[in-house]
């Protein structure tokens, strides 16, 4: 079954749902959410924005949403998230008002050093921030053009233009080979033990096979069995991966997976954000509570974004297909 537009548009508004609902209340404590817990969606907070604005994760997946619409060019990815920080392109109401650190250095290394995305982004242990984790969720929907090694390891290319360090890379790779078992319409528990077990067949191998026990609670297959205590929902990329499957496996329904990760506190937003687009892929649009879908800002330019990505998609199956 060829993807379609209404998959890439439950999981671009997966995504930025999730987003939007952890804006207002990031940085908060787990205490704080447990006390007054998020229900719904709300505005201004954190950075007085009102309700339905979306962070720097969904402005920087939308980004290479669109740069996917052309082909697969690295350069033109990297140019897009420069765009985003120079020019507020993809912006929820025109003002740039987020940006991780390590995100911001290695945008500095594209426009003032001038590097090659293949050169910009940080390598150091201590730059695995979830910054690409955050926006990696389009590349799954190229599954279908590309051999499994070959587009993960675009995977790896497109997380190396901020986040270089191996760690980064494999937590990406990780989420989109669970990604993808959804799109081919495996439930939860499936894709995850199918996606873990294919993308383990990758790491075995060096250079990733050093990193391998830092995902020992992801890849021993038993990460929703873990009680709310032993997850940790702030900015770190293995963190944020673990909170984001434990969410999606222990809930039953789009709202409880986001608002579960909204609720874990302190990196509210990317947490219910990876979460929401794989929730988004397996539950579909229409999951997502209308309410909030019709508060998200610039939602018919999403919806007509998906479109463009599901044209070029179905545009490049068919040329391989002849």
């Amino acid at each position: 079954m060829k993807i379609s537009h209404a998959q890439i548009l439950a999981g671009l508004l997966g995504v930025c749902v999730g987003d939007a609902l952890g804006v207002p209340v990031e940085f908060t404590t787990r205490e704080e959410r447990l006390r007054e817990p998020v229900t719904s969606m709300q505005g201004y907070g954190t950075y007085n924005q009102p309700p339905g604005t979306w962070s720097d994760d969904s402005s920087l997946t939308f980004c290479l949403a669109e740069s996917l619409c052309q082909g697969f060019s690295l350069d033109a990815i990297a140019q897009s998230f420069c765009r985003w920080h120079d020019q507020n392109y993809w912006t929820p109401h025109g003002t740039v008002f987020d940006i991780g650190m390590t995100t911001a250095t290695a945008l500095r290394h594209l426009r003032w050093d001038q590097v090659s995305p293949l050169e910009s982004g940080c390598t150091d242990e201590m730059s695995n921030g979830n910054g690409s984790l955050m926006r990696i969720l389009p590349m799954a929907f190229y599954y279908q053009s590309l051999e499994f090694p070959e587009l993960i390891k675009r995977v790896h290319q497109v997380s190396s233009i901020t986040h270089a360090h191996l760690r980064s890379q494999m937590a990406c790779g990780i989420y989109i080979s669970i990604a993808i078992r959804l799109l081919e319409g495996d439930d939860p528990a499936t894709a995850y033990f199918k996606g873990i077990q294919r993308i383990q067949e990758l790491y075995r191998h060096p250079p990733y096979a050093s990193e391998l026990d830092q995902f020992t609670r992801v890849f021993n297959g038993q990460i929703a069995q873990l009680s709310m205590e032993e997850i940790q929902s702030g900015s770190y990329v293995v963190h944020t991966l673990e909170a984001a499957l434990w969410c999606f496996l222990t809930s039953t329904s789009y709202p409880k997976s986001v608002l579960k990760a909204v609720n874990l506190g302190s990196d509210t937003d990317t947490t219910a954000a990876v979460t929401g687009g794989l929730a988004g892929l397996y539950y579909g649009v229409e999951q997502i509570p209308q309410e909030w879908r019709d508060q998200i800002a610039r939602k018919d330019d999403i919806v007509d974004l998906a479109q463009g990505l599901a044209s070029a998609i179905a545009s490049e199956n068919s040329t391989k297909d002849k």
